[in-house]
Parts: structure tokens; sequence; C-alpha cells
């Protein structure tokens, strides 16, 4: 396998690998990385459908990529998947697979020809006080010590960052700005994650820099995730003949272990509660999902609080059960042993009738009954105990949703914390006191928020308790390799699967580790699409440099005469050109 860049590789046909013609593949999980890895099985190693087989503990295919509507109690999506345009990977599969919506059409057409007509940005991203401008302006305010940080982690090595925690890198005056109000809750980083994660998300989008303020930088599909995404990949992989056998878990794989070489053996699942197996030769492939976000996530509903379940973790404990018979495996406890670090709590809050959703035009600045973009991300209330932070996206955001209902989507990043209003945790809210709490901060009358929360709203809270597992810090060695040294027939991948490539939580991440592990096991000869390289190029950063410093010009330190000799023979260069193309320097600084 191979990285690479450019039309020769894009748009290249390969050939058919030789293995393809004696492989059988089985998936463990039915989350995206699985779904990608089968796709790329089928249309790239030219492996037939039929003997491609995903197991699934759950009854839905999509893992995190969720949507659905309960019927006791309504509409629920655990998280939302921020989207942009240098997916390399993600771009490229659904290219391949057909849209539901539009003949003639991928999901990718649909989605690119969706974003030209409704391109999205946010008309007020953080509030205070009650749903009041908060007046960041579009403005990070970073001093000479906040700028100093970013700078320090941007040049600092892995190794320099690994198992260090974000304030232990970043100070006091970064903590408390714009930047980090924007990032943290863009991100769900939270100041006690990793140091290293934060850098490789620098370095993955330093060309958005300019477009957190407004959220600018982001893409959204038109409904839900589970409709817009997982529903027409599963069903282009159903029509391949890919096998789904759900209500199936996978609850250990044996391997042969050498030291140079390695082979899964069996596999060990329990399907309807009936124990079974697959014996694995060397062409019988398996493709492991290894821990999950969404793990152990509990629902409440409008009368009842969503339980932090904190019992037996199935993803978790095959991924325990896997490492401990080879350090190659990784370190499971390192992500799940911590949930208190890990956890936080989600909402989706469904409108029922016109009363509130004025409120949310208030702030959005745009009708949230209009088809097109609503808040454009989400809004921040920056004084909010909780650091609530809500979206609407582009309604109906089921297809199944009544024309007169608005679905928000809600969080906390501190659950622990009593609310403003409510004065209880996040964590020991019902979905009626989670309302409460956000019309709060929505700037409804206080008189009025109580019979709104009961009659013209439903609430369904959720409670992840290791949704931001993968940003603990960690070490190198503490995900295992997306295909192991010296694996035959296996690989590892999802979220806690190591590819040195890209940058977790992101639906890229998941399709990368599958593309890569499909290329690997089968010799695929085609380059797997190399991480976007914003990093690399000096104008991305020089634009950066200046979004960073809110357009203000260098200060060059020392004499006038100094400067002013230095910046006149800088003028007549293409270094000269481009500072003041990024407002770096100004004429009048060169007179």
């Amino acid at each position: 396998m191979y990285y690479s860049s450019g039309n020769y590789e894009a748009f290249a046909r390969p050939r058919k690998p030789e293995r393809s013609d004696r492989a059988i593949a089985w998936f463990v999980g039915a989350g995206l990385a699985s779904l990608a890895g089968a796709a790329f099985l089928v249309r790239d190693a030219q492996v037939p459908g039929e003997r491609i087989t995903i197991l699934e503990r759950l009854k839905l295919p999509g893992g995190a990529l969720d949507g659905i509507k309960e019927p006791k109690k309504g509409f629920v999506i655990r998280g939302g998947r921020e989207l942009e345009d240098h997916m390399e990977c993600l771009w490229d599969l659904f290219r391949s697979v057909p849209s539901l919506e539009v003949e003639g059409a991928s999901v990718l057409d649909e989605f690119y020809w969706l974003d030209k007509d409704d391109p999205n940005r946010s008309l007020q991203r953080v509030t205070e006080d009650r749903g009041r401008d908060a007046g960041t302006n579009g403005l990070f305010a970073l001093g000479d010590r906040a700028q100093k940080d970013i700078v320090k982690v941007f040049l600092a090595t892995r190794e320099e960052l690994e198992g260090k925690r974000i304030d232990e890198v970043f100070g006091p005056e970064f903590l408390a700005g714009n930047f980090w109000l924007y990032w943290r809750t863009m991100f769900a980083f939270e100041q006690w994650h990793s140091a290293l994660e934060m850098k490789l998300y620098l370095h993955r989008f330093i060309h958005h820099v300019g477009g957190l303020p407004d959220l600018s930088a982001l893409k959204f599909t038109r409904y839900n995730q589970y409709e817009s995404m997982v529903l027409p990949l599963t069903r282009w992989l159903i029509d391949q003949g890919v096998v789904f056998r759900f209500d199936t878990e996978v609850t250990d794989i044996d391997f042969d272990l050498a030291p140079t070489r390695k082979q899964a053996t069996r596999i060990h699942w329990l399907d309807h509660g009936r124990p079974g197996h697959a014996d694995l030769g060397e062409d019988d492939l398996v493709f492991t999902t290894i821990g999950s976000l969404t793990e152990n996530s509990d629902e409440g509903d409008h009368h009842t609080p969503a339980r932090l379940d904190q019992g037996p973790a199935p993803a978790w404990d095959l991924w325990r059960t896997i490492a401990a018979k080879d350090p190659a495996f990784g370190h499971p406890e390192v992500f799940c042993g911590n949930i208190p670090a890990s956890k936080w709590e989600s909402a989706t809050v469904t409108t029922l009738d016109a009363r509130i959703p004025r409120y949310i035009q208030k702030i959005a600045k745009r009708d949230p009954f209009s088809g097109g973009v609503v808040t454009g991300g989400i809004v921040t209330a920056r004084d909010s105990a909780w650091l609530l932070s809500w979206t609407v996206n582009r309604q109906p955001h089921f297809k199944a949703q009544p024309a007169d209902q608005i679905v928000v989507w809600l969080y906390g990043l501190f659950v622990d914390k009593p609310g403003d209003h409510v004065h209880k945790p996040m964590q020991e809210c019902t979905g009626e006191e989670i309302t409460q709490e956000w019309l709060h901060h929505l700037g409804v009358p206080e008189a009025d928020i109580p019979e709104l929360a009961a009659e013209a709203a439903r609430c369904v809270p959720v409670m992840m308790p290791y949704i931001t597992a993968f940003f603990a810090p960690r070490h190198a060695g503490d995900r295992p390799a997306v295909v192991p040294e010296g694996a035959v027939n296996f690989a590892f991948i999802g979220q806690f699967a190591e590819t040195g490539r890209d940058c977790i939580f992101t639906t890229e991440y998941s399709v990368r580790t599958g593309m890569e592990a499909a290329y690997q096991l089968l010799g695929v000869e085609r380059g797997v699409p190399e991480v976007f390289n914003s990093t690399y190029d000096i104008r991305t950063l020089l634009a950066a440099v200046s979004h960073l410093r809110d357009g203000a010009p260098l200060d060059l330190p020392g004499p006038a005469f100094v400067r002013n000799r230095l910046l006149n023979r800088l003028e007549a260069t293409e270094v000269g050109v481009l500072l003041q193309d990024f407002d770096l320097i100004k004429d009048e600084q060169q007179q």
C-alpha cells in the first residue's frame, strides 16, 4: 500500500488483485469504517459482494452516524459530523455510491450541488446573557503569549507532546480566549485532552482557521447522517451482494502469533445469543472495528434522564480481549479507563409548534422553515455553566418529519455542573429540564419557559460515556496499526486504529482506515489519497497567521531605519509580495 495525490492516481482504475479470487472477508461492526472497507473491497479489489459479511451487534448499520425516530420518544441524533472539501477518502468513496434523492447522481454529486446552492455560514456563532450577541465579532483576540503557544505546539514534534494535556502546553491567556472557545465547542476538546491530538488538528485543518469564527469552513448533508450517508451506502452494498448479519456480537478472535507472522485463525460470536464461529485461513480476511465512541449510549426521554452506563461495554471488552494477546494490538485502557474525562451528553429537541422557532430565528437570523441553512453550525452560549452549544441544520432533518416541526441538536461539555436555570447537572436532567435550560439561553422570557418546555417541545437526552475517549493523552503504540507488522489476514479499523496519517473524530478517519486496510491486505495497485497538504503550503500558513492576528500586520522589532530598510528590500521579492497579499506587512510600513 502507498499514498498518492493528483489526478493520475485519483482517476485510475486498479486491476484485479490476484488474491481477490480467493478472499473471503469478515467485518466486525457495521460502522462507517466497515461499510467503507467493504465498498473498497467490492469497487477496487473486485471481491464479489456475496463473499463479504458484516457482523453487527445492533439492529442497524451506521455506528455513530445515526438518525432515527423512536416511536415513543421522538427523533434522536446522538451527534453531528462536520464535513469539508478535503476529506479525500470520504469523497473518493461517495463518488461511487448512487444518490437516493437525485436520479443519475452520486451521493457526492448531490452533496456538491447542495453546497453550491446553499453554502454554509453562521450569522451568530456565540451568545451570552440569554441569547444576546456575545460581541466576538469574528475575532480571535489572541495576545502575543497565546500566539506563541500556538506556534510552539504547531512546530513541536509528536514525541514532545505524547502523554501531555492541552493545559500543559497552552497557557491561561490562550484558554480564556475566543480561539479556544471556537475550537473546543466545534471539535469537543477539553483542556485535559491530548495536546498531541490538538497539534494534529491544527495541521490537518490549518486551511480552515479563517472559517472557525463563522463556520464557513464546514459543509453539512441535507438530512441526518443515517439517511444522507449510511442508508445509500448500505443499500449499494446490499445491491452488490454484501451480507449483513445483525444481532451478532463478536466476542473474541483467535490468532496464530509468531515473531514475523501473525494470522487470525477463528472468529467467535453470539448470533441472537447462540454461540458460533468461523475458522479463518490465510485468505479469509477479518477487519475489526476496535473501541466505540458511542458504546453504552443511553437514551432518556422528555420525562426521564439519560443514564450513565458504566457497565460491561462489548466493543471495549472485545478490544481488551484481543489486546491481551499481543502488545502490537494496542492499549484500550488508555482510552476507555476514564469515563469522567470522556463523557458528555447530547439531546435532540423537536419543536411542536411555532412558539419556539421564532426565538431560533432571532439568533440564527434565518427562517428555520426555509429548507436552507439555519444556524450554519453550532451556536455556543458562552456563559452557560454546561457550555451549551446547539444547532439547527437544514429542515426537515428527517424525511418523516412533519413540516411544522424543527429538529434541534444540542450538547453540553460540562455535564457535572449545575445549570443556570434548572440548577441541576445536565446528566441528572430530564429532556424537559434540558429544554428549559436551552430556552433560558435562547432568551425565552422566564415566565414562559415552563409552559414551552412542557407543551411545545419533546426532548430525548443521550448520555455517552466514551464520546471523546480518543482524545485521551496517549503514546505511540496505544493505538494499533491498521495492519500490524507481520499480519497476513487481519486489520484494525475505526477511530482507535492508527494510520499515522490523519486526525480522529472525523468521518474521513473512519473511511481512511477502511481503505488502507482493504488496499493493504489485498494489494490494490492504486494509491490511498494523501491527506490534503495545506500544512506544507506557505500561502495557507501565511493566511492562517493573518487570521490568527485578526489581520494585524507584523510588528518588526528594532530601530525604525532598520525596519524600513528590511521592508524596502522585501518589497521587490516574492516573499514581500506574499506578505503583502496576506496583510502581514502594509504599504505604509514600507515608506
